[in-house]
């Protein structure tokens, strides 16, 4: 019979301190030694065939770890049964006191889900922002740019002889270059230079003319022009709830929220050919103190995700196996998709999918 206590401190720490009899653990202790038995090998038997006895003194301490390992997790799930504890972390244990044939005592440190209060959230006032339109100026720079690295990648212009010489050496060409001294004295044909972006370029671009890859430029920049605006529209909502919803946050969500904006900061320096250390350097900061600027936005960003989780709560949205699967099977990548073989990946995929309903379900509200 498992003996617990459980003890709710600040920031949803809970303390559960354990107690159980030997009959609760003795069988994961046999099993476990039967298991590891197969693989000992003791002096005057066969792999595996010793004595279980001698076996058991030949594991020492590697059995009451393995046993450990097993009973704990079991022992603490089997306590907060009936409880309205559901923990975010990883639970840290300190074992009190494990004999064999006596039993067990422990202490298991855990971070229980937080309480989040959501205000009127229904009556949430955002104006969407007004698109803003896409000016000659900006899709003459897109051509401009497109042109210049289009350029780049034209043959150099080079003399009649490099020419001769480099179509010389081509294997099966039907025009002699070695044609004597009149094919060497005449007088090349100038390449053109092409300095203004015209149809042969737009062309090039997989346009049909230079005025129908402006067409194409200006379609593009419109669109990102919509999707940012949406955005922005996502995020203004986002910051009403963040700012509706009370929660006492716990300091591990804050931790990883911190870390995820880190991997962020990490994957922008490389694309700039820099190591993190050098960027920090450069900025004349040290990790921690990126981390301590950080704070607050990491608060305001892990309240606003407890919020939508709490609205997705009590507006019921679910997300079911069958359209998690066909989310997973929109995957391209073979190596990607067998990672949501695992149920990990598969709780963080169904848990963005339920907060993307949710922001989705906000949107028509405030829209009317």
């Amino acid at each position: 019979m498992v003996q617990k206590n459980i003890t709710k401190q600040p920031k949803s720490i809970v303390e559960v301190t354990v107690s159980a009899p030997w009959a609760d653990i003795s069988a994961t202790w046999d099993q476990t030694l039967q298991k590891l038995a197969a693989d000992v090998e003791i002096a005057g038997f066969r792999k595996g065939t010793a004595p279980i006895n001698m076996v058991e003194g030949q594991l020492g301490s590697k059995l009451q770890d393995e046993v450990l390992k097993l009973a704990m997790p079991n022992l603490l799930i089997e306590a907060l049964k009936g409880t309205d504890i559901v923990p975010i972390d990883y639970p840290k244990y300190d074992l009190t006191n494990f004999v064999k044939g006596q039993g067990i005592s422990f202490k298991a440190t855990i971070t229980n889900r937080p309480a989040v209060t959501v205000g009127t959230y229904k009556g949430i006032k955002v104006a969407k922002p007004a698109l803003k339109a896409v000016s000659d100026e900006e899709v003459k720079k897109v051509i401009d740019d497109l042109f210049k690295r289009w350029k780049a990648r034209q043959p150099a212009a080079s003399s009649p002889q490099s020419t001769a010489t480099q179509n010389s050496s081509t294997d099966g060409g039907s025009i002699n270059f070695q044609g004597g001294a009149q094919a060497q004295s005449e007088v090349p044909v100038k390449p053109v230079e092409i300095d203004e972006p015209g149809d042969t370029f737009g062309r090039a671009m997989g346009a049909l003319s230079l005025s129908d890859l402006k067409d194409k430029v200006r379609k593009d920049l419109e669109a990102n022009v919509k999707y940012n605006n949406e955005l922005d529209y996502e995020e203004a909502i986002l910051q009403e709830v963040e700012k509706l919803t009370t929660v006492e946050l716990p300091d591990i969500l804050i931790q990883d929220e911190l870390n995820r904006m880190l991997v962020s900061l990490q994957r922008r320096v490389a694309d700039m050919g820099l190591l993190l250390e050098d960027y920090l350097k450069g900025q004349g900061k040290t990790l921690d103190q990126i981390k301590t600027e950080w704070r607050p936005q990491a608060e305001k960003n892990v309240r606003m995700e407890l919020g939508l989780a709490e609205i997705a709560r009590q507006e019921n949205v679910v997300i079911s196996d069958q359209e998690l699967q066909a989310e997973v099977e929109k995957i391209t990548d073979p190596k990607v998709k067998k990672q949501f073989e695992g149920q990990e990946p598969k709780l963080h995929l169904r848990h963005a999918l339920r907060q993307t309903r949710t922001l989705d379900l906000l949107k028509k509200m405030v829209g009317g």
